[in-house]
Parts: structure tokens; C-alpha cells; sequence
């Protein structure tokens, strides 16, 4: 397929994404009730606003998506195509309407980021997230695959047998997954006398879940994933409100962004941009989306941005793995800690294939930390080498809680759910 802006200068870069953000400036003016309103409170003329001083228009947060949903809406009803909404992971879920324009973008952006792992029309991928449940993810892969002009095998979120049963069938080449799920493929495949070193997988895109440090070094999972399969990972980062995609290719070295898509901003806690290489909060301007687009919507995700050319030689922006979101920080014992850190020692024990993270509050207001494990590897041994696991890791140790594996797999995999719940704030 045409690759439109991969491989531009920096200068090409700016210039496409300074005449695409007034052309979205321009639209918004007049479409867009909430836009339209904001323009006119903060006396901001949309016509003098460009890629230098974006930074004067405020930011959109996920509460003003909640609280005036509809108002971001630029069609009448009857030109939305698909409805979509956000997972809902820590708050309630916000509708999203895509135009058959915006179906065309998604299918677009999908296929340049699958290009960009290497895959192509000769592959054929295994789809292994759902494509309903007005999930944006599904349908984005569904799209992109056709676009790139790849086969498709839609199993969806089904059991280890299901997987490898169609593996074995139709030969594909490329599994698109949840990384935490492939260790259970494996488990089932040793279990069960599957020969998945022979099987057709060539590469796993991993979604929802990182695999690398912000260094690009491999964490526990991602490491526990090689050492017993040899396939070529790729990270990559997306979420329904930018409807846009950061992918890695075969370097590893980050996410690349697809310039013509969207304007990317990672800032501080003052809101102000980091430089290359450093942490802050991801900020997504969308280009191109007819529906609903946004203008400096705050993610909540924080990653490290990294700005020089790649090793591929593309110069478009970097992200590095999702560190954590900032609604996730949990204070516990005097430590500050993400999910993903707990996530990473628990990774490192093989003998832990499913597991759940829970944040309470005590008496007083503080944070407490409970891992829920399967009974069947409970022994005192166990319990103390994860305790000193924690403790030389993270310097504080979480409470550990042993139940029956299958209300674990209820307490995670639930039917309403999208994706399973690893860690729940109670």
C-alpha cells in the first residue's frame, strides 16, 4: 500500500500537519457545539492557531468527553456508520460515532501500522480480540488487515484449544493478542502435546498490555514469551479517542505515530512539553476524523517520548511503552507504584500464569495492595520467595490472597468485559 508521510523530513512532517490542523481547526469552528463554545469562552481564534502555539487552546479532558458527550458530535445521527465506545477502564464508558469517512481512516491508519511490523499482503492474521461489544480495537484490525490486502481468521477471545485448533487449520502467519494470554497458550499447547515451535506464527502483535521497559529492553513477560517461542514481537499503543495507532517496527525502539493522523504532545504536570526521551502524559490532536475529533485530548497515559530519526529511517514521533495512567498511581507504604510495576515481578515467576491486583483503602484513606493468586500453587515456600520477590523489587510487599482458580478466571475474564480485569480499585 501507498505510504503517505512515514518517510518525510521533519520539515514535511510540520508543514502536512500545520495544513492538516487548520483544516480540523476550521471544521470544528463550525461543526463541533463543544469546540464552537470553547473558541468563543476563551476568545481564540481558530484561523491564527497552528502547530507552534496549539498549546493556547486548553486541554480536553476524559471528564468533558463524559459530561458533554453528544456536543462533541460534528454529523447529524444519520451519517454515523459505527458506534464505538471507550472500555470503561476507570470511568464510564463515552460513546464515539465514526463516519463511513472515519471507518476509511481507521482501515488506513491499521494498515500502515501492520506495514510497519513488516507484515503483508502474503500474511494471514489471527485475530484474537473481539469485534464486538462496541469495540473499536476488532473492527480497526478487521479493516486494516483488509487494507493491507491479508487474510483474516476472527476467533475472537476464544479458549487455548480453540486457538491452536485454528492455528493448525489455516497456517497464519501473524497473532494479533493480549500478551498476558500467550503464556496460557503455551501452558495449554505443552499440556496438551501441540508442537507450537513447528506452528506458522512468525510475529505476535501485542496489544493492551507492554512488553519492553521504557529502555525497549524486554520485561518479565516479554522475555517469559521468547524463551519459549521463537517469534518476533511488536509492541503497540492505541486507544478509541485517537483512533490512531503507534506501532513498532522491526527495531523496537518505540511506536511510531502516523503524522497525517494526528498531532502528538506529551507533557508535565504543568502542561508543559517534555523532552525527548522523558515521561509525561500523552496528548493526541486527531487529524482527519469527521465525527468526532479532538482537539489536546489528555490520555492519561504516561510514556516516554523519543523524538530522533529511528534506525528504520522514518522521523516520525516515538512512544515508549505505557508506564502507567496517571489515575492509576497507587501510594502504597510510602511507595509510589504503577500497576505494570507489580504486573513485572509477577511476570517473573513462571509458575504464574493468572493473577489479579487489588486496590482498596483502609480506615484511613490509604492505599492497600492485595494480589489474588490460584490456590493450586500455594505452598509457604512460594508465598516467601514472592514476598522477597516484592520486597527487592518494589521495596514493599502486597498482601497475597489464594482462591480456586476458576472464581480467579470468573473474578478476571467476566462476559460484560472486554478485557480482563487485571487490577480492579475497589
Amino acid at each position: 500500500m501507498q505510504r503517505k508521510a512515514e518517510f518525510l523530513t521533519v520539515e514535511e512532517i510540520s508543514n502536512l500537519q500545520q495544513t492538516k490542523l487548520q483544516q480540523t481547526l476550521a471544521y470544528v469552528n463550525l461543526f463541533s457545539p463543544y469546540y464552537k463554545s470553547l473558541f468563543l469562552k476563551h476568545k481564540i481564534n481558530p484561523e491564527t492557531i497552528g502547530i507552534q502555539n496549539l498549546n493556547s487552546i486548553p486541554f480536553t479532558t476524559k471528564d468533558d468527553l463524559a459530561r458533554q458527550n453528544n456536543d462533541f458530535l460534528c454529523v447529524s445521527k444519520n451519517k454515523v456508520a459505527d458506534y464505538v465506545t471507550t472500555s470503561g477502564t476507570l470511568s464510564d464508558p463515552v460513546t464515539f460515532y465514526l463516519t463511513a469517512n472515519d471507518l476509511e481512516r481507521l482501515a488506513y491508519n491499521e494498515a500502515l501500522s501492520l506495514a510497519c511490523t513488516g507484515a503483508g499482503e502474503g500474511d494471514v492474521f489471527q485475530l484474537t480480540t473481539t469485534m464486538d461489544k462496541l469495540f473499536m480495537a476488532g473492527i480497526a484490525y478487521f479493516l486494516g488487515i483488509q487494507k493491507l490486502g491479508a487474510g483474516i481468521i476472527r476467533i475472537g477471545p476464544g479458549t487455548p484449544h480453540a486457538q491452536w485448533d485454528y492455528m493448525l487449520k489455516f497456517s497464519p502467519t501473524v497473532l494479533i493478542a493480549i500478551p498476558s494470554f500467550i503464556p496460557k497458550l503455551l501452558e495449554y499447547a505443552v499440556e496438551h502435546g501441540v508442537d507450537y515451535k513447528k506452528t506458522t506464527i512468525k510475529k505476535i502483535i501485542c496489544l493492551g498490555e507492554p512488553i519492553r521497559h521504557h529502555d525497549f529492553s524486554l520485561n518479565e513477560l516479554g522475555k517469559r514469551i521468547l524463551e519459549q517461542w521463537d517469534v518476533q514481537l511488536y509492541s503497540t499503543y492505541a486507544s478509541t479517542e485517537m483512533g490512531s495507532a503507534f506501532t513498532e517496527c522491526s527495531y523496537g525502539c518505540g511506536g511510531h505515530a502516523h503524522p497525517e493522523l494526528l498531532v502528538l504532545e506529551v507533557v508535565d504536570e504543568k502542561g508543559l512539553a517534555v523532552n525527548d526521551g522523558e515521561l509525561g502524559e500523552v496528548v493526541v490532536t486527531t487529524l482527519g476524523v469527521e465525527g468526532m475529533p479532538l482537539l489536546r485530548y489528555k490520555t492519561g497515559d504516561l510514556c516516554h517520548v523519543y523524538y530522533g530519526k529511528c534506525n528504520c529511517g522514518r522521523n516520525t514521533p516515538r512512544l515508549g511503552p505505557v508506564m502507567g495512567r496517571k489515575q492509576q498511581m497507587i501510594k502504597y507504604k510510602g511507595t509510589t507504584l504503577y500497576p505494570q510495576a507489580i504486573f513485572n515481578v509477577l511476570n517473573m515467576l513462571p509458575v504464574i500464569n493468572i493473577f489479579q491486583v487489588q486496590v482498596s483503602k483502609d480506615g484511613l484513606g490509604n492505599d492497600e495492595v492485595t494480589v489474588l493468586l490460584a490456590d493450586r500453587i500455594h505452598s509457604a515456600k512460594f508465598e516467601s520467595e514472592l514476598q522477597s520477590l516484592f520486597k527487592s523489587k518494589l521495596r514493599v510487599t502486597p498482601k497475597l490472597k489464594f482462591i480456586g482458580v476458576n472464581h480467579l478466571n470468573e473474578l478476571i475474564y467476566k462476559a460484560d468485559k472486554r478485557k480482563p480485569e487485571k487490577i480492579v480499585y475497589l
